[in-house]
């Protein structure tokens, strides 16, 4: 039986409007400590989110967004964040924060292969049903 690796992770949400405090789901970030495993899977469903606010400005969550997963890979690209620990850089990615792209609590769990719970994760909490 393959090793199980324990993980934490949240969902990425994006609140057009955060005074009403709805949002969609748009990605997974997943982080397991003793593998110094990081990763962010990012999926903006844009039609959604117009439905929520149809004056949001798309570019300027594009951008929050694709700053996640350069984040997780750490290195010269993420800037200063990129010096930071893997475990340092989770807990600044799912810090709360008031603005149009926060994430969900922390959640854990325990799985044979990291990329595939990645995988997994972002079908079933963020994917929508076509």
């Amino acid at each position: 039986m393959p090793a199980l690796h324990t993980y934490d992770y949240a969902v990425v949400r994006v609140v057009p409007r955060v005074e009403r405090g709805e949002y969609i789901n748009a990605g997974i970030i997943l982080a397991s400590d003793l593998e110094r495993f990081l990763e962010a899977r990012i999926e903006l469903d844009e039609v959604a989110l117009r439905c929520l606010d149809p004056a949001v400005d798309l570019d300027a969550v594009r951008a929050a967004l694709a700053a996640i997963p350069v984040i997780c890979r750490g290195g010269a690209a993420a800037g200063s964040l990129g010096r930071l620990s893997v475990r340092e850089r989770f807990h600044w990615l799912v810090a709360p924060r008031s603005t149009i792209v926060q994430t969900s609590p922390v959640h854990t769990g325990r799985c044979a292969d990291l990329p595939a719970a990645v995988q997994h994760l972002l079908v079933q909490m963020v994917r929508r049903a076509r």
